[in-house]
């Protein structure tokens, strides 16, 4: 006879009148503070109910738009953490620049209870974006979690992120779920794509699910699949405590830092004593909680094998570092294996369009970086914007949504540079080696490059690139690669109809329009991956701009000797644009060494000095043209050529 679990029934019923509160809650609109009501609900329920063997901790992985943020909603509505409503999309993606975009940029955590076979599990999941510029989200998510579930779209298939992101989850040796998505769709090709994650993955195909995200077919299947199948955390509340952070988030409204952890070992309580094992600094926890949408639940503490987060008594936003370990004040702990920090790949200037908000842009600036591992900032000046930073990103996207988060999160008003990737040079003789450093200089900002007389040889990086195409256009990207100064390493076909092909590129070749042109020309199917190769010896030249043999410091470009001439022309018929005429004439010049590479004139403002002659000896007009000449010659050689800031502003907004 079975054993009536009376302890169980109570639990289940607790959490039931949970839901119900808060599901009440989210319809009276109240979102700054988590309710009383629930945090007391927990209380009843209490943290230390939920052993390791109850506890799942999991994130969704998957190539771009495939449906993570979809079918974490469906999940989240499943387990009743939220309401069932046609509203519900993307509800964990709370950044206006990912609903804008709709594509996820920042990992999100949360915490739901499910109750299954008369016991209630706590499943803590960490939704992950899935394009390439934001793999350290992914990476750091993998690290808090002992599985994960692979998403693949039934139209698309398998495609370059999946790879990445399946082979970042087998470095982490995670337990595995593959889930076909979209199966609704009539374009889906649900065997074909069995047929890739069996001979890509090695996954069987009696384990993979088929569901629709959209509609939550076959969802609560994956609901207790993931319980079934996943393994619970392996560690002990009996050991010393050690918290491994994972993400943090400065919030304004309480004026502090969030410190997202993932508890390992050990419990965690408010008071605690705990150390920084990066820094040795001591703090004191104010707080510990769970992650329940709309907002953070107060708990009364973090037990081995919890996700959630803690407050401490930090002074300063740069003392939460991503990838530290936390322990309890006076023992000594291994410290926890960290993941790997991807180098940044490309770089560019940003400086506040008002030089009197510098400390605003500066703290925001911070602020933002606090739970972005992938950027670089070093700190810079320029002649025309003074102070600012210089930064640097995994790749153009990644830049795109920094700046527009500056912009929508912080208001404020940026400068960027040209965007470019850091380059490398060998440079001659004992006292510029002294004076520099280095015999071997990694640079990024043009006005650091040193004279050319002093450079032996250049470098510049290169990036192994995985494309994944339908088989019809691999021809014309490979013209495209070629144009590219690309390198074909392999190729070969993963089905009848598609093609992966291998290629070492120049990363500056890559950053700026390929991945477009790609999705252009494979009508959206192609996809795009690559990983940092290092740096091979190339033809890198200093391009400097010149008004009236005036050099513009602030428009220098690196680039490679065969760019050099497309970029001159493009960026002097910008200026000529954005100049105005004077009364002399202005002549702009892209300069490589002394070589001229394109030019530009802008013609002076003619008075029609002739417009007083009625008739007479033509030698009359012939004296006035010729003084005026002599006149518009003397202005030029005493002129001092000043050009706009908005021009050059414009000049730095091209594609």
């Amino acid at each position: 006879m079975q054993s009536f679990n009376f302890a169980s029934l109570v639990l289940n019923r607790t959490w039931r009148s949970l839901q119900r509160i808060y599901v009440s809650y989210r319809f009276q609109h109240v979102q700054n503070q988590p309710p009383l009501v629930v945090e007391r609900a927990l209380r009843s329920i209490k943290m230390d109910t939920f052993e390791t063997s109850l506890i799942r901790n999991f994130c969704i992985i998957a190539h771009v738009d495939h449906g993570k943020s979809t079918l974490a909603d469906r999940l989240l509505e499943l387990t009743g953490t939220i309401p069932k409503s046609k509203e519900n999309r993307q509800v964990l993606d709370k950044l206006d620049v990912e609903r804008e975009r709709g594509i996820t940029v920042k990992a999100a955590a949360v915490s739901m209870f499910y109750p299954y076979k008369n016991q209630t599990y706590l499943l803590n999941l960490i939704d992950t974006p899935g394009h390439v510029d934001f793999s350290t989200e992914v990476a750091r998510s993998l690290s808090a979690c002992q599985s994960a579930i692979l998403l693949v779209d039934a139209a698309q298939g398998i495609q370059a992120q999946t790879v990445a992101n399946f082979l970042l989850a087998c470095d982490s040796f995670m337990e595995v779920i593959a889930v076909i998505n979209k199966i609704d769709l009539k374009e889906a090709k649900i065997d074909r794509t069995i047929a890739q994650i069996e001979s890509e993955f090695g996954l069987l195909s009696k384990n993979i699910i088929q569901v629709s995200a959209k509609h939550g077919t076959n969802c609560e299947t994956l609901l207790e699949q993931i319980i079934e199948q996943l393994p619970p955390p392996n560690y002990s509340r009996t050991g010393l405590l050690r918290l491994f952070i994972f993400d943090s988030v400065f919030s304004s409204n309480i004026n502090t830092t969030i410190i997202n952890v993932a508890v390992t070992d050990g419990i965690v309580r408010s008071g605690d004593k705990v150390t920084s094992k990066l820094s040795g600094k001591n703090y004191t926890v104010l707080e510990t909680g769970i992650f329940m949408y709309p907002d953070r639940v107060k708990t009364d503490a973090l037990y081995a094998g919890h996700v959630g987060y803690i407050i401490c008594d930090t002074k300063h936003i740069q003392d939460t570092i991503v990838g530290d370990t936390f322990y309890h004040q006076g023992v000594n702990v291994e410290p926890l294996q960290t993941f790997k920090v991807p180098k940044a790949m490309v770089f560019a200037g940003f400086f506040p369009f008002d030089e009197a908000q510098y400390n605003s842009f500066e703290q925001s600036i911070e602020r933002l970086a606090l739970n972005d591992t992938g950027v670089r900032i070093v700190s810079t000046s320029n002649p025309a914007f003074g102070k600012g930073m210089r930064i640097g990103f995994l790749g153009l996207l990644h830049m795109e949504i920094f700046n527009q988060r500056l912009e929508s999160e912080f208001a404020q008003q940026v400068i960027t540079t040209f965007p470019g990737v850091a380059y490398q040079c060998r440079i001659i003789g004992k006292d510029n080696i002294k004076d520099y450093g280095s015999e071997i200089l990694t640079i990024s900002d043009p006005l650091k490059w040193p004279d050319t007389n002093i450079i032996r040889e250049t470098f510049e990086p290169i990036v192994d690139g995985q494309i994944l195409t339908p088989t019809q256009f691999s021809p014309i990207i490979k013209l495209i690669c070629d144009e590219r100064r690309g390198n074909l390493i392999e190729e070969y076909c993963i089905d009848e109809k598609r093609t992966l092909l291998k290629y070492k590129l120049p990363l500056a070749e890559i950053v700026y329009d390929f991945f477009d042109q790609l999705k252009q020309i494979t009508s959206g199917y192609g996809t795009f991956d690559y990983e940092d190769s290092g740096y091979e010896k190339s033809n890198i030249v200093k391009m400097r701009f010149c008004i009236n043999n005036e050099e513009i410091d602030e428009l220098s470009v690196l680039c490679h000797a065969k760019r050099a001439q497309t970029i001159g022309k493009e960026v002097v018929i910008k200026l000529k644009e954005n100049i105005e005429r004077q009364q002399y004439a202005i002549k702009i010049e892209a300069k490589v060494h002394s070589t001229v590479l394109a030019r530009q004139n802008i013609p002076p403002y003619k008075k029609d000095v002739g417009a007083k002659l009625y008739g007479g000896d033509k030698t009359r007009l012939m004296k006035l043209l010729k003084r005026q000449e002599e006149g518009k010659e003397r202005m030029r050689s005493i002129a001092n050529i000043q050009v706009p800031r908005d021009a050059i502003i414009a000049v730095l907004k091209r594609k």
